[in-house]
């Protein structure tokens, strides 16, 4: 992108220069000049816009932090800089500015005041490249705990779209446009190169179907456009002849029977939430209660249609890992689809272990996206740095 938009510069100034010069000369000599000067201005631009269309560029990906005083004042800003270290196109952070619940004594916002906002907006404002926010469970659905403040969790999200997306620009010291869903504003989407890239407001908290106080007709609006602007992006992705897809939400929804400890269990097959994997046959969950089968069945059905790569981001368990948890509803894995699970706060190994993903992009490779793990020097914490 840069180098286009220097090539326009150029671009400008060279035309402009040309039409000073043209507008001294014969009216004939004139018209000859300029149907000879015009093409060969235009040929470089458009081949500029082809190389940039096909361009290798990296991202990062974050979330899930900062969970305490120690993150907030040292690992977020070392964060920030080892990404600031680096050429980003852009940054998206997956979510949770902050825990589940607010820490006693602690200097740094950790309920939901507005306060915890400023701080947030502030974070992205450091950074070089365009930096983008899809909102997390932490951030406005748990609001309501007593020990977040109690707040009315509908009231925080307002807040949100009011501090992060009240323009249809990213935030970052380099800005970048994006499309904006009507009403749910959080929910973004923009194209660099030849990839489409998405957000969804996809929540924890069974994505508020529990926890304090569940709102089911707040879900049932909420996954009814987040749904819209799902197949909505895959048509426009499919119009654009993107490469790939990438989607980016803070909820995990659970993929399979695999990993209860961090996720809903779920048949891979019907994507059903399972309550118990080990009776026969298995106990479902009450239907009413599942906050993600009906988007993962939209899902799942757009990705096998796409065909080609589909990369989906999100934080929420803290678990860092990139596979291939997806299944059709014959059981078989669906080989364009990619989970990435970005690393969030981990507690269990040091206040201050807080770490993010880079992907290499290039649409001209077969499977687009590539995955390289960020360890920040000045947050290692079990085994210090060399």
């Amino acid at each position: 992108m840069l180098l286009f938009q220097l090539l326009r510069q150029q671009h400008d100034r060279a035309l402009h220069q040309i039409q000073h010069i043209i507008i001294m000369l014969p009216k004939l000599l004139r018209y000859s000049i300029l149907a000879l000067a015009l093409p060969l201005l235009t040929a470089n631009i458009a081949s500029a816009t082809d190389r940039d269309h096909n361009q290798t560029y990296a991202i990062g990906l974050w979330g899930d932090m900062p969970y305490s005083d120690v993150q907030a004042q040292t690992g977020v800003p070392n964060l920030i800089a080892d990404m600031n270290s680096q050429d980003l196109a852009f940054t998206v952070f997956d979510g949770d500015w902050k825990a589940g619940n607010s820490i006693a004594g602690s200097v740094t916002p950790t309920s939901c005041s507005d306060a915890l906002y400023f701080q947030s907006r502030d974070y992205l404002n450091l950074l070089k490249a365009p930096a983008t926010f899809t909102p997390g469970d932490n951030d406005w659905v748990d609001c309501d705990r007593p020990s977040n403040g109690g707040f009315d969790s509908l009231e925080r999200l307002k807040k949100e779209r009011e501090i992060f997306f009240s323009t249809p620009f990213t935030l970052g010291q380099r800005r970048l446009k994006q499309e904006v869903q009507a009403v749910y504003v959080e929910n973004r989407r923009w194209r660099i190169g030849n990839v489409t890239y998405v957000t969804l407001n996809v929540q924890g908290s069974c994505n508020n179907l529990c926890d304090t106080n569940p709102s089911p007709t707040e879900y049932a609006a909420r996954n009814k456009a987040n749904i819209t602007w799902l197949r909505e992006s895959f048509a426009a992705a499919k119009t654009r002849k993107s490469a790939a897809v990438m989607i980016i939400a803070q909820g995990n929804p659970g993929w399979d029977l695999s990993d209860g400890t961090r996720a809903p269990l779920r048949d891979p097959k019907t994507l059903r939430e399972i309550a118990d994997a080990k009776t026969v046959p298995m106990k479902e969950v009450d239907p009413a209660l599942d906050g993600y089968q009906e988007y993962l069945l939209a899902l799942r059905a757009e990705v096998v249609a796409f065909r080609k790569p589909v990369a989906y981001v999100h934080g929420d368990s803290h678990y860092q890992r990139i596979d291939k948890p997806f299944l059709d509803a014959k059981g078989q894995r669906l080989e364009n689809f990619t989970r990435i699970e970005t690393p969030g706060n981990n507690a269990a190994n040091g206040n201050n272990d807080v770490q993010w993903v880079k992907v290499f992009v290039n649409p001209r490779s077969r499977e687009v996206f590539s995955y390289q793990n960020q360890v920040v020097p000045g947050n290692r914490v079990a085994v210090p740095a060399p």
